[in-house]
């Protein structure tokens, strides 16, 4: 057993998210392990932009209120215990709220070979990040 040194803290690069977005490395598994698990912290109004994972997704929020949306379904609100799953190859994207931080886990796996593991899209545009109701 061994306790790991903490990577620093990492904006967010304006390449994969619209606003200020900040994430911590809690692992990046070493083969054969392709585990991987950052805590993320969006500002009100900061998202991703459309992404997929080759392995799919699991996001915990954790604090604060967001939103997420599949390509083609819905936009909607996630607060504080919400577990959601993206399956592999699923475009989406998720966020805080206008008014709101948003702080999630994520979690998910490498991927093989020359396949890379998070394919990054478009920002997600003004029009789509509307939140519902």
């Amino acid at each position: 057993m061994e306790i790991l040194p903490k990577p620093p803290t990492a904006k967010g690069p304006a390449e994969w998210f619209t606003g200020d977005v900040w994430f911590d490395v809690i692992i990046r598994g070493e083969a054969p392990s392709r585990v991987r698990v950052n805590t993320v912290r969006f500002a009100p109004g900061a998202r991703t932009a459309w992404h997929r994972h080759a392995n799919g997704q699991t996001l915990h929020v954790t604090d604060g209120v967001g939103l997420i949306q599949s390509r083609g379904g819905a936009v909607t609100v996630i607060r504080p215990g919400d577990v959601i799953y993206t399956p592999p190859g699923e475009w989406h994207w998720h966020g805080g709220c206008p008014d709101n931080f948003m702080v999630h886990t994520a979690i998910w796996e490498g991927a093989d070979g020359d396949q890379p593991e998070t394919e990054w899209g478009e920002h997600v545009t003004d029009a789509e990040y509307v939140v519902p109701g």
